[in-house]
């Protein structure tokens, strides 16, 4: 029985294994570095956090984990963790400020960067094997895609050769011991050891065992990369033996196409952008020769390109509009590309079609609207279906036939779907959508028009392919910190100084100073859920949960003008949208009745009697309400439809908004009336950043943008500035959903993520719906 301080006592599948180039002795704590003349023996506790990195390598291990799986029973600091990564480094040759081995994910936690290979008895002993790092293994270069020669050696003209896959590899089981307690409670501790194997960890299968009882989970599905930084938009091969998806490369700016197997392998990078330029939305053609992908240069130029995965023949096939990039797929044949829209720019609305032969664009004959968006269209698998994305971010999905006709709506869900695609059978859809800023893989039966959830944590952009059941998604989950960055001193080329406020490794988002530029409201999942966080800025210590609100996260939150109150939308106890008025001196709340459902945004105007409310509608068109609330029941003044986003200039005597349809920015009066109306800008904010702008004392907007050489760029759009933006920070990218300017206009207060890590995730469709559950959907 080990002592409590002493790690659990592992199965391993060997006792010697490689990480990278190093070989590792367990027994004996040996770590073996190329180049070294003997091998550094480490403590202990730096074995057991090295095997609990190898556990999920290629995955975060938070510093929380790392001291329940090595310091059980005990109450260290986080010195101690500290510590055993700085010997294991030391030991791996391992340089902190460019890791090949171990990374640190600011205020997360660690992750293996190496390759880990058990070794076999026979292959681990003798000097050769524990000192040669020029072992072809490790040293031919192609080693992660020698296996898979249609990657190095795709014929463009020939179609897809089926990549056999592997077995997923199993990961070693964990043990722990549980002696000592009665059989009912050991039981129980098993279910739960289970049920948080099931929520937290990342392998295929998890073994617990207490006792003489054990549970086994399988996991659906696998995680395909882990390289730093974020893997997005998945594409997947028509046979599944390969995958595309969106990526920064190491040493470059802007994002790529990667393509690599559906195994943990190396990838491939296959588009090259120019500077400035980045490449997004790729789409595998039907019969697997080419992808389609978009490349923007920012405020420039849209295209629409493709390429063979063998990275040949890349060439242009059309434009787009850079103000709004667009949503796109293959037709059944091949010969074309389907393309919806983010807005209704330039007299376009609608889905249209892209001849490759021609170059010619033909609209699909349907009831399209301009007060409607359409968007993500995609094909039935057999080819009679058109389903595409109406009207995000309170989105539906519709249906035409393929030849066009009449629109029908497949759901009534007003989600914002985040990536969707058919599975195999033609019955349901496969979709993502965010609820409350986490993310949420379901499946819409098309038969009954109800939306199951699988259970995958913070998943989205799903990828189904053509002819095996299996998908592709994304997992992930970016962590933001609050900052405040002084705008007043220097120019626009100046150094500015990005303060950090109120640290915390939780996700904190939507700060809101308030007028008399003194307290500071913002939302926090720190305690666990979404909660309403206030403080005095003075006092940094007055920090403190504002009880008796559950704040959304896709609007800010409204101060009224004497600085006492707050206007928030929340989720109510009925689950549906809810607006609060609170007053953060006494922590009092007020639910608020307008007479519309399900309040999105809520403003004071200059009157505290009249508020502005932004409502969606059934067809999940947005719509902005003025309200007199002094009436019982509130009695509606004015209404201006399509406006996705609302703030008030007070001096000015102006409401100004934007619409999801166009992009630019709009005012009107305070009433609201309809000669009043009129565009102001008609390039910024683009129609899916409508939110990142906002407007100080004086009536100067601003907006934040990410630029090529800058994530965080603000710049003034009224009045117009020629001056160049300044770059608040080069390499951490801002929350979408807002952020907030003093009185002022000298200080901006912003979300930046501390952590976006995204991964590519894979996984086998079980072949009828009822398979889904109970290990697939809750």
């Amino acid at each position: 029985m080990p002592r409590p301080s002493e790690p659990i006592p592992r199965a391993l599948p060997s006792d010697r294994l490689r990480v990278g180039e190093c070989l590792i002795d367990v027994p004996l704590r040996e770590i073996r570095a190329p180049g070294k003349r003997r091998a550094l023996r480490i403590t202990p506790k730096s074995m057991g956090v090295l095997l609990a990195l190898i556990d999920q390598a290629g995955r975060v291990v938070s510093r929380d984990a790392l001291l329940t799986e090595v310091w059980p029973d005990t109450l260290p600091t986080n010195d101690v963790i500290t510590q055993a990564i700085t010997q294991l480094r030391k030991a791996f040759d391992d340089e902190r400020g460019n890791p090949r081995y171990i990374e640190t994910i600011a205020k997360n936690g660690y992750r293996l960067l190496a390759p880990v290979e058990w070794l076999a008895a026979d292959a681990a002993s003798g000097e050769d094997a524990a000192g040669d790092p020029a072992d072809a293994r490790w040293s031919d270069p192609t080693r992660t895609t020698a296996q898979y020669p249609a990657i190095a050696s795709l014929d463009p003209t020939e179609p897809l050769a089926p990549v056999p896959l592997p077995e997923p590899a199993r990961t070693r089981a964990t043990w722990r011991s549980l002696a000592g307690a009665t059989v009912t409670v050991t039981a129980l501790v098993v279910l739960l050891l289970a049920w948080a194997g099931l929520r937290e960890r990342s392998p295929s299968e998890a073994t617990l065992t207490a006792g003489t009882q054990t549970v086994r989970a399988e996991r659906p599905y696998r995680l395909i990369t882990s390289m730093p930084g974020f893997e997005l938009a998945p594409t997947l091969s028509p046979d599944a033996s390969l995958v595309a998806y969106v990526a920064i490369p190491d040493g470059q700016k802007g994002t790529a196409i990667l393509v690599q197997t559906t195994e943990p392998t190396q990838p491939r990078q296959l588009t090259r952008p120019p500077d400035g330029a980045d490449d997004s939305a790729p789409a595998w053609s039907p019969d697997g020769r080419w992808i389609a992908f978009a490349r923007l240069q920012a405020g420039v130029r849209c295209t629409i390109r493709m390429v063979a995965p063998n990275a040949r023949g890349e060439h242009e096939i059309g434009g787009c509009d850079h103000r709004s990039p667009p949503s796109f797929d293959w037709t059944p044949d091949g010969s074309g590309l389907i393309f919806g829209s983010m807005t209704s720019e330039r007299g376009h609305h609608g889905l249209r079609v892209l001849d490759l032969a021609s170059g010619q664009w033909r609209p699909v004959p349907y009831q399209a609207n301009a007060k409607d968006v359409d968007s993500a269209p995609r094909y039935s698998p057999d080819g009679r279906w058109i389903v595409f994305v109406r009207n995000a971010p309170l989105g539906d999905f519709w249906r035409i036939p393929a030849e066009g006709g009449v629109a029908e709506r497949l759901s009534r869900l007003r989600t914002d779907v985040r990536g969707w695609d058919w599975l195999p059978d033609g019955r349901a859809l496969l979709f993502g959508s965010m609820i409350d800023g986490d993310s949420h893989v379901f499946r819409l039966d098309l038969a009954s028009g109800v939306a199951s959830a699988i259970p995958i944590a913070d998943a989205q952009a799903p990828s189904v392919a053509r002819a095996r059941p299996a998908a592709a998604f994304v997992r992930r989950k970016p962590f933001f910190g609050l900052y405040r960055v002084a705008l007043g001193s220097g120019g626009p080329g100046a150094v500015h100084v990005v303060e950090p406020l109120f640290p915390s490794s939780a996700r904190d988002i939507l700060p809101a100073v308030a007028p008399d530029g003194r307290q500071l409201a913002f939302v926090s999942d720190r305690s666990g859920d979404n909660g309403l966080w206030w403080a005095d800025l003075e006092q940094p210590d007055t920090l403190r949960m504002v009880g008796g609100v559950r704040p959304m996260t896709r609007y800010a939150l409204a101060w009224s003008a004497d600085s006492r109150r707050l206007l928030v939308t929340g989720v109510g106890q009925d689950g549906r949208a809810v607006a609060h008025e609170v007053t953060p001196a006494n922590g009092r709340v007020t639910r608020l009745d307008p007479p519309v459902p399900e309040p999105l945004q809520a403003v004071y105007l200059p009157d505290p009697n009249r508020l502005l409310v932004l409502t969606g509608t059934d067809d999940g068109r947005l719509r902005l309400h003025l309200f007199d609330r002094a009436q019982r029941p509130w009695r509606s003044l004015a209404a201006i439809d399509d406006v996705s986003q609302v703030q008030v200039d007070a001096r000015g005597g102006r409401v100004l908004f934007t619409r999801l349809t166009q992009s630019g920015l709009w005012q009107a009066d305070l009433g609201l009336s309809t000669p009043s109306i009129q565009r102001i800008d008609a390039e910024e904010p683009v129609a899916d950043h409508y939110r990142l702008w906002a407007v100080d004392e004086a009536g100067q907007v601003r907006y934040l943008e990410r630029r090529h050489n800058c994530a965080a760029s603000l710049r003034r759009i009224v009045p117009a500035d020629t001056a160049a933006p300044r770059c608040l920070d080069q390499g951490r990218r801002s929350a979408i959903n807002g952020f907030s300017l003093s009185p002022r206009g000298d200080t901006i207060y912003l979300a930046l993520a501390e952590w976006d890590g995204a991964d590519i995730g894979f996984m086998e469709l079980p072949p009828e719906p009822k398979a889904f559950a109970p290990g697939w959907l809750k």
